[in-house]
């Protein structure tokens, strides 16, 4: 079994997406860490606010057949894949950690994710995983996380339905 961090975010009716893909995590992948919900800016494009949470499981599946089930997930609740890359969401789910694995794969598939410099990718993982060590730096998420410039990328707790 490898630990997986994941990224989830939405940006179109976000509690509901976002509920909707905890339940199915869940539903698969049996007990999971799920982070509090952020809310912050659009990055890459002028859009609305997203809300990101990072997600903790256990799984027996590859990177790639994650990665697969993870994209048919997102298709589940109306991502669409025929838009810029930097667009509005629905659901936007991304394997930011594979156990310490580094990858670079088909379909996006980049491990760990870059996007590991963003406050609202990082912040959730260091709430559910402060001690795990990210595999080339091997600093802390704690660590990445004391030393990032919070005020840049302000985020704002927000609620989720359980």
């Amino acid at each position: 079994m490898a630990r997986v961090y994941l990224s989830l975010g939405s940006n179109l009716e976000p509690r509901r997406h976002l509920s909707a893909a905890i339940n199915e995590l869940r539903e698969r992948f049996g007990a999971i860490a799920v982070s509090p919900a952020y809310r912050s800016r659009s990055v890459g494009f002028d859009g609305a606010d997203f809300v990101n949470l990072a997600v903790g499981l256990d799984t027996e599946l590859s990177p790639e057949a994650l990665n697969d089930w993870l994209h048919a997930l997102e298709d589940r609740h109306g991502r669409r894949r025929d838009v810029p890359r930097y667009s509005d969401r629905t659901l936007d789910i991304d394997i930011v950690f594979y156990d310490a694995l580094v990858l670079d794969g088909p379909g996006h598939l980049q491990i760990p994710r870059k996007e590991l410099q963003h406050a609202f990718v990082l912040r959730p993982i260091a709430d559910i995983a402060p001690a795990f060590r990210h595999p080339v730096s091997g600093l802390s998420m704690a660590e990445l996380w004391a030393a990032f410039p919070a005020g840049h990328e302000p985020l704002q707790v927000e609620s989720l339905p359980d």
